[in-house]
């Protein structure tokens, strides 16, 4: 029974991104120490949420020259990003 708490969030992560998997264990870890090191539930929400963007960044900058696109039907589809693409570039 212990096993099963260790597979199966594991196997939900295999089916990830690098900038989600990034950010799911950055927030998780986060949460902890935050946690930890606070004593109360405000430094876990803090601690999670540094630790997802910092996990995210880190996640995005392992998968470089990847985009990921949503189709109408909700599926997820990954390609090569369009060669002026930059992921700083922001049309206003």
């Amino acid at each position: 029974m212990k096993y099963l708490l260790v597979i199966i969030p594991l196997m939900a992560l295999a089916s990830c991104s690098e900038t989600e998997r990034g950010a799911a264990i950055g927030g998780a870890s986060g949460a902890i120490i935050g946690g930890v090191a606070t004593g109360d539930v405000t430094g876990a929400a803090v601690g999670g949420a540094v630790g997802a963007a910092a996990g995210a960044l880190i996640g995005s900058a392992n998968e470089p020259g990847r985009c990921y696109y949503r189709d109408r039907y909700g599926r997820r589809i990954v390609d090569d990003c369009p060669s002026d693409y930059r992921w700083h570039h922001r049309r206003y």
